[in-house]
């Protein structure tokens, strides 16, 4: 190998070894948001406001509206209050350039009536698709489905 072949490889490992830094960066400000679900508390809010951009939006459909970072705290507190036993479990992560997917899976059986359906102590088992946009290390969107229609159904003990 001459000294050229030995610097060009030499840059391509330091390139790499900064990429894969980076991507680890990304997972983790990823993996924030979901803590806020699984274990909500004051550090894991701190850390969530910490890896999500001031402008931060969540689509969960087409209509254009969305909920912005600081909507979100209020919400995984109220999930963690009406579903005590929600097990949010990450089953696959991929990232590709500034996004990542994440495709889950949500357990719970909630404390009352929920989509308008008294569940009678049963609970649900569904699937969850999330995109997560990253930019220099912040979130910035997201968009998700979580599959309410499965949930409703097992819900209603059909």
């Amino acid at each position: 190998m001459n000294a050229f072949q030995k610097t060009l490889a030499a840059a391509t490992l330091g390139l790499s070894v900064i990429a894969t830094s980076a991507a680890a960066d990304d997972l983790a400000a990823v993996q924030t948001f979901y803590d806020i679900f699984t274990n909500p508390s004051p550090e894991t809010h701190a850390a969530f406001l910490a890896a999500a951009s001031e402008d931060w939006k969540s689509f969960a459909d087409y209509s254009g509206e969305y909920q912005v970072r600081e909507e979100y705290l209020p919400i995984s507190e109220g999930i963690a209050a009406f579903m005590p036993d929600l097990e949010f479990t990450i089953e696959a992560m991929h990232q590709d350039g500034n996004f990542v997917t994440v495709r889950s899976r949500s357990k719970a059986t909630p404390a009352g009536e929920f989509m308008g359906i008294d569940p009678e102590g049963r609970g649900f088992d569904i699937m969850n698709i999330d995109i997560h946009e990253v930019r220099d290390g912040k979130l910035v969107n997201l968009w998700h489905i979580e599959d309410w229609a499965t949930a409703m159904q097992q819900m209603s003990g059909q």
